[in-house]
């Protein structure tokens, strides 16, 4: 059989433990033909074979997240100012004030996700008056993880909040002296005051939203993203939130393969949604590129345990039980896979009860479920998930969360936070992603750095060798481990004959470079399906020309996704940040919202612990 594209002269890294490595890999129609050295793979050239000089350079399979809000954050791609990666806080305010210049009136500046203050070199977050100066004139809503947004006075107008404005339940407006809004707004623990904040912004008419989601698929697919599972989210109403999407790849215009979870709206009405959406659509309901896939990540309001660190731990409501037990009744007994959203173990175990009780009645008998997020999980309970067959879906978020994890609770109950190696070794499937738009960063590299480090973004180590992974187990998570997660195992997620043609041609040898360097990780040829779809490089005459980023005035157009170091920076990293080598677990940072405290400030702390942590 002749093959339609074959790729030569790489370092192949197949994750197929039966045949690691390999030179060349032979592609027909959507599916690997052949993988092995040149020799073998040459036999399936023919006259029209399309081929492809990888020059020595690292290749994978595509990467696949397995919790990505790709759906709604591609609605907005093209609004957001995104701060990941920017290295000082003076960068992202001189990006503010120049986005703020701009953008027309009513559009808002939005900066939504992907970043924490300790990346700065300032190491503190931006205050309300340097956001005022920036841009005393359009609206501003910064982001701040799941626990604050800032809003400058403009924002404040446009949002409607004065000093008669009531704090919503579970969330605080901060107010001066004389009770107007200062513009932060605070969880307390409840991130709905956050979104419905935000929501009140303007949208995007319907053409730009389509250009929107295509840039920030082709920006998934420069880091060498091939798939993901969408797991819903809040204002993400189906099936009219789903129409951009479900367009785009009835066009057959999808560089990305995409499962999607339902994502109940409406607090008290949860199981009629539900019971509305198992009867309009089913699993697996698509094809290879659009499917559906099941429920949640949210199944009922009560059930959410938010994981804002710098608030106490939530107790779930007393009603969770019978709430949840009737969702989860009605998507078993429809064979539905569901997945929920889990931060802490107290909440895990509550809802393991459930699972059981309803597995005793309706046996799950194989469905496929998981967990998402399952930081604090303790060994019996992740026990409990692999007796019913379960998953857990893990994510970065402590690498951006992490400094305000030991500050509550300390270094060593963070040195397990999430215990992602004691899940392995107990036999539960595993698949890794970013929870991104609107807390971690949406890029793999970066979460494949903490996964591999043990370190936050921020330099600080949270996990002694016992909780860091190899890069291959690593590499696996984001790969063949994420394809379980939409049911389908052993057919994408490694390069091997018969499964399905999605790669990565990297940057850089992921194997060989330093932990720091991993975070510079970028695709030079991606592949989805056996076709090109994004090419730089010496690959960029391969590969289709991006499209125009619409509005013009759209902060993609000059801060294209995720922040570019210049190469001094990747060079010459800043002193705290962690390069696996420091065996201090301390780390001097300001503490939170309490001050706005430079690092500078708790020079001493350094010292007292003779860190070394400097290397180039």
């Amino acid at each position: 059989m002749s093959a339609d594209l074959i790729l030569f002269n790489g370092r192949i890294h197949t994750v197929d433990r039966e045949h690691p490595e390999a030179t060349a890999v032979a592609i027909k129609g959507d599916t690997f033909l052949a993988v092995g050295e040149a020799d073998e793979v040459m036999r399936h050239r023919s006259g029209t074979t399309r081929m492809v000089d990888l020059g020595g350079r690292t290749v994978i399979p595509g990467l696949n997240d397995s919790h990505l809000h790709l759906i709604r954050g591609g609605l907005n791609y093209n609004l957001e100012l995104r701060w990941e990666g920017v290295p000082s806080l003076a960068d992202a305010l001189r990006m503010l004030k120049e986005q703020a210049d701009r953008t027309p009136n009513p559009q808002w500046v939005r900066v939504v996700g992907g970043w924490t203050e300790f990346q700065f070199a300032e190491r503190r977050m931006p205050t309300l008056d340097e956001i005022n100066a920036a841009a005393p004139d359009t609206p501003v809503f910064v982001l701040h993880l799941y626990d604050r947004a800032l809003l400058n006075r403009a924002a404040l107008r446009a949002a409607g909040y004065t000093k008669d404005t009531p704090n919503p339940p579970g969330g605080e407006i901060q107010r001066d002296a004389a009770g107007n809004p200062t513009g932060m707004l605070i969880a307390r623990p409840n991130a709905m005051i956050l979104y419905a904040t935000l929501a009140k912004g303007p949208k995007l008419p319907l053409e730009y939203q389509v250009n929107s989601t295509r840039q920030f698929m082709r920006e998934l697919n420069r880091l060498g993203l091939t798939s993901a599972i969408d797991a819903g989210g809040g204002f993400q109403n189906y099936p009219e939130d789903y129409d951009v999407i479900a367009e785009l790849a009835k066009n057959k215009q999808l560089t990305l393969r995409i499962a999607y979870n339902l994502f109940t709206q409406r607090k008290g009405q949860e199981l009629e949604d539900f019971q509305q959406w198992t009867a309009m659509v089913g699993p697996g309901q698509g094809d290879d590129f659009f499917r559906h896939n099941g429920a949640g990540e949210m199944l009922v309001f009560s059930a959410a345990d938010f994981e804002d660190f710098l608030e106490p731990r939530p107790d779930l409501a007393p009603q969770m039980e019978d709430e949840l037990e009737k969702v989860v009744r009605h998507l078993v007994a429809k064979r539905w896979p569901f997945r929920l959203h889990a931060t802490y173990d107290e909440s895990i175990g509550r809802m393991l009860d459930v699972f059981e009780k309803v597995n005793h009645d309706i046996p799950f008998d194989g469905l496929h479920w998981l967990f998402d997020h399952a930081e604090t999980i303790s060994p019996r309970n992740i026990e409990r998930v692999r007796a019913l067959g379960g998953g857990i879906a893990i994510q970065h978020r402590m690498a951006f969360q992490g400094e305000y994890f030991v500050e509550r609770y300390g270094a060593e109950a963070a040195r397990h936070t999430p215990p992602v190696a004691r899940m392995l070794d107990m036999g539960v499937p595993v698949g890794a992603g970013t929870d991104a738009t609107r807390v971690a960063s949406y890029n793999p590299w970066t979460a494949l750095y903490w996964l591999v480090s043990g370190c936050t973004v921020g330099g600080l180590p949270l996990y002694d060798e016992q909780n860091r992974l190899s890069r291959e187990t690593a590499l696996e998570l984001w790969t063949a481990g994420s394809a379980w997660f939409s049911n389908e195992q052993g057919k994408k997620g490694r390069i091997k004959a018969g499964q399905l043609a999605d790669l990565a041609v990297l940057s850089a040898d992921y194997f060989r470079v330093t932990p720091e360097a991993i975070k510079a990780i970028e695709s030079v040829l991606t592949i989805v399906g056996g076709n090109i779809v994004y090419g730089a490089d010496e690959f960029t005459p391969l590969a289709p020309s991006a499209l125009p980023v619409l509005p013009d005035w759209s902060p993609v157009r000059t801060v294209p996704g995720h922040y570019r170091a210049a190469p001094k920076q990747q060079r010459n990293p800043l002193p705290h940040q962690c390069h696996g080598a420091c065996g201090v677990h301390g780390h001097a940072h300001d503490r939170a919202r309490k001050s706005n405290v430079p690092v500078s400030d708790f020079a001493g702390f350094w010292g007292a612990f003779g860190c070394s942590c400097f290397a180039f």
